[in-house]
């Protein structure tokens, strides 16, 4: 069934267009048809579908409390609903393999990849693999995942030496230690044993390295603390630099045409929660080329509004969570509104900057409330095209 979506403010090809867009096929056309089902977005306007390629939000669905664990598919199922109810149609799942004992753990990496083949799934959930460095334990589970082409992005972390900066403290300790399972003493152990194996981790993120290299998937580093990490971790072939620790360390990543990605939750708090780098800010002056959900999928689509009625733009604004984000995933069916790409589409009330409904290979998958009578009726010329 094809369908038709009259009447919205449609961004192609870096402007706003009042026309119509038919999708047949799972992909965008360029021919009319008669018969198509149609949907009216007056007062929408019709966006690329919103790339997300780093988002943990699912980690609160398989723990929504300390301790409290819930099976990796139920988790899953709600994290889909989320994503298209927040307008994203490809998504990349930020699902760490760590040391750790619990929620990070190699288990738990284990049972939401199975649970990721157990169904078809409409939103395109993706793996983006967060390689905890000294998780030497874990290495062959890591390049056999890659090898079998289970792992579409990897990120390179190391949170090992700030855990154990915390431990000391029990209130900064709890939140390691509660997500875990296990009690202080156990996590304490893993921390150290971890810590023994540090000398060995860059062993480990070669190796890694060469595998996403040779199977030809994106490679990210994250929470880079200087430039010459970044530059280490460009010479592996990590061109995507996440959530970077100083402002000095994203502008070298531009000068040398990295991906600079940062949160969309940080636009619209007007800051970092970890006291960084302002992403809008950054955004602005073209240091931050990308945006994501990072722990919260709401904030994509507002976020992007909001930069889009500042400096930047609305094209320019919605690349970050679309045509720039699937450049940088690697992914040339998507993330522009073109003929013959996939038809997988946000429509955006521009007023209160909330996602009206979600399309994927171009069948309706979320409908705001009350917006279902908008398939199959005439609404208002959208503000932007007045």
């Amino acid at each position: 069934m094809s369908l038709l979506i009259t009447s919205g403010a449609v961004l192609i090809d870096d402007e706003l267009q009042a026309r119509d867009l038919l999708l047949a096929d799972g992909v965008i056309a360029d021919s009319a048809e008669s018969g198509a089902r149609r949907f009216d977005a007056g007062g929408l306007l019709v966006l690329p579908g919103i790339i997300d390629i780093h988002g943990d939000a699912h980690e609160r669905q398989l723990q929504p409390r300390p301790g409290v664990a819930f099976s990796p598919l139920l988790a899953l199922q709600e994290t889909e609903r989320q994503m298209l109810a927040s307008g994203i149609t490809t998504g990349f799942l930020g699902i760490t393999l760590s040391w750790e004992p619990g929620l990070r753990s190699a288990e738990t990496w284990r049972m939401l990849l199975d649970a990721l083949a157990a169904q078809e799934w409409t939103c395109d959930m993706r793996v983006h693999l967060r390689w905890e460095a000294c998780n030497l334990g874990s290495l062959g589970t890591a390049l056999a995942a890659i090898e079998a082409g289970r792992v579409q992005m990897v990120g390179f972390n190391d949170h090992t030496p700030a855990i154990n900066r915390a431990l000391p403290d029990p209130a900064k300790a709890s939140k390691y230690i509660e997500r875990s399972c296990v009690d202080g003493e156990a996590f304490r152990a893993a921390a150290l044993a971890a810590s023994e194996r540090a000398p060995d981790a860059p062993g480990g993120i070669a190796a890694i390295a060469a595998a996403c290299r040779a199977h030809c998937v994106p490679i990210a580093s994250h929470d880079d603390p200087d430039i010459a990490t970044r530059d280490e971790r460009r010479v592996q072939g990590a061109h995507i630099c996440e959530f970077p620790m100083a402002q000095a360390v994203a502008e070298a990543a531009r000068v040398a045409s990295d991906t600079v990605v940062m949160g969309c939750p940080n636009v619209l708090r007007g800051r970092s929660h970890l006291g960084w780098a302002s992403a809008a800010r950054l955004a602005e002056a073209g240091v931050c080329t990308v945006l994501c959900s990072d722990y919260y999928h709401p904030a994509m689509a507002p976020a992007a509004m909001v930069l889009a009625r500042g400096k930047l733009g609305l094209p320019q604004a919605w690349s970050l969570i679309a045509g720039a984000a699937a450049d940088a995933a690697r992914l040339v069916d998507r993330g522009r509104l073109k003929p013959g790409l996939r038809a997988d589409i946000t429509l955006v009330d521009e007023d209160n900057r909330s996602v009206v409904a979600t399309i994927v290979r171009g069948q309706v998958a979320w409908l705001a409330p009350k917006a279902a009578s908008r398939l199959d009726s005439p609404r208002r010329m959208p503000r932007l095209l007045r």
